[in-house]
């Protein structure tokens, strides 16, 4: 059972040299009980460098605070049936929004106790999160009888629909400065205004998109292309959607994840290829790689990878050592620091 909020782990850090390039890497939490991230596009930071993430580490899955200075880790819920694949702090750091089932909670930093914020009524299944630039939480639910996927918006304590689609939306973003919500809905990708309207479909290069992000001014969206060819290299491409204009960042050494730096001049990457199971670090200005260390992860759909806010070290998940567990490598040697 869970020890209760509040509770505090002792930090379960441990330092090796990776096998392939001999840098340092730290794994943060134990691979005795399984941990993980959020969605990798949802906010996981807080402002002061803390990182928060999910764990089993009582037995059941809950949300943990982790100081990346002492490596003590503070649990944050006590929830029943915690959703880990999205969670996300407000972009002020004052709130941190997850479901426990069918609710919608927050927690605030000065307040243990969370508050729920929505309930989605019998027959409706809450689906995937999404933080706006303006502050408020946007997700989806989707109706049982019906099959079709509502985006709700909370607000200001009010609650309403943005929009109604038929089918199932996987993927949710809030474009960041930006009054816009991207969707997507049977492989394609929607821009749309949070009020509901504009609503239009991205313009990406033909065949199918492997992970999405924004970048962090929100001018343009990243994203994976996958070749019908598996024998081809999976590329980076970035799409404007104010011009219309998709274009070529580099080819990849076959990324199944991916995240950008604080200004995307630079993206770490999760490689998929089992011969090459590699996190890597790509400069946008000259197009090549540097290998960072190995994930060797059972399943390259488990890595996840993010960069720290001020862009001097990645965080990635693996099960090299037992179950999925949090690492960290530095990377200040080879990416300027970024503004947090």
């Amino acid at each position: 059972m869970s020890l209760g909020i509040g509770a505090v782990a002792a930090s379960e850090f441990q330092r090796y040299a990776d096998p392939a390039t001999d840098l340092d890497v730290v794994r943060l939490t134990n691979p005795t009980f399984a941990s993980g991230l959020t969605a990798p596009h949802l906010h996981q930071f807080t402002r002061r460098g803390e990182l928060i993430y999910w764990s089993e580490r009582d037995g059941t899955r809950q949300l943990y605070r982790l100081e990346l200075k002492s490596g003590m880790s503070t649990q944050l819920t006590q929830a029943a049936a915690l959703d880990v694949s999205c969670f996300a702090v407000s972009a002020d750091d004052k709130y941190l929004y997850y479901f426990d089932g069918p609710v919608l909670q927050s927690l605030t930093t000065v307040s243990v106790k969370p508050r729920d914020m929505y309930k989605a009524p019998e027959g409706v299944t809450p689906g995937v999160l999404a933080v706006a630039a303006d502050g408020s939480v946007l997700f989806t639910q989707v109706s049982e009888a019906s099959g079709k996927t509502r985006i709700m918006r909370v607000a200001l304590q009010k609650t309403g629909s943005v929009l109604e689609v038929d089918g199932k939306v996987d993927l949710l973003m809030a474009r960041p400065r930006h009054a816009q919500l991207l969707y997507r809905q049977a492989g394609a990708l929607w821009l749309v205004n949070t009020d509901g309207t504009g609503r239009k479909q991205m313009s990406l290069a033909a065949g199918p998109t492997g992970q999405v992000a924004w970048s962090p001014n929100g001018r343009t969206l990243l994203y994976l292309h996958l070749p019908d060819d598996p024998k081809q290299l999976i590329t980076l491409r970035e799409n404007s959607p104010d011009d219309a204009t998709d274009t070529l960042v580099a080819r990849t050494s076959q990324f199944g994840a991916f995240a950008p730096n604080g200004d995307a001049s630079v993206f770490a990457g999760a490689s998929r290829s089992k011969a090459s199971a590699y996190i890597v670090i790509l400069l946008r200005v000259t197009k090549r790689e540097l290998t960072l260390c190995e994930h060797r992860a059972s399943d390259p759909v488990l890595v996840s990878v993010v960069f720290s806010p001020d862009s001097q070290s990645i965080v990635f998940v693996s099960d090299r050592h037992g179950k999925p567990a949090l690492y960290r490598v530095a990377v200040e040697k080879f990416v300027e620091e970024t503004a947090d």
